[in-house]
């Protein structure tokens, strides 16, 4: 998950919010508050907090409307990232391995 209109405001090239990658084929759905070792032992879940910790960052910005984008890619390969991998860097692995993907945008602010 991330928010686009950080970058359309100049702030940043893009604001992640959540990632997590190397999730199972079989998982049908992620529980609420499930820690990604729940998920798969070889899952991984991304989003740098002050306090250091990786977790979900719920969307919600101040002022106007922001464009949350959850994307889902399905690929043929289990990803060979380490555990600081940036967005960048995930997007990068999954270069020519994308079999399929689905995308929702919703808006939200405070």
């Amino acid at each position: 998950m991330h928010d686009t209109d950080v970058a359309a405001q100049k702030k940043a090239e893009d604001n992640l919010h959540w990632m997590v990658f190397n999730i199972p084929a079989s998982t049908t759905g992620l529980p609420e508050a499930v820690p990604p070792q729940s998920i798969c032992p070889m899952a991984q879940s991304r989003r740098r907090v002050p306090a250091g910790s990786w977790v979900y960052g719920a969307g919600g910005a101040p002022g106007p409307y922001h464009h949350y984008i959850f994307e889902l890619y399905g690929l043929d390969t289990k990803l060979d990232v380490g555990p600081d991998a940036t967005r960048a860097d995930v997007l990068k692995a999954m270069d020519g391995h994308v079999v399929a993907k689905a995308s929702l945008t919703g808006r939200f602010h405070r």
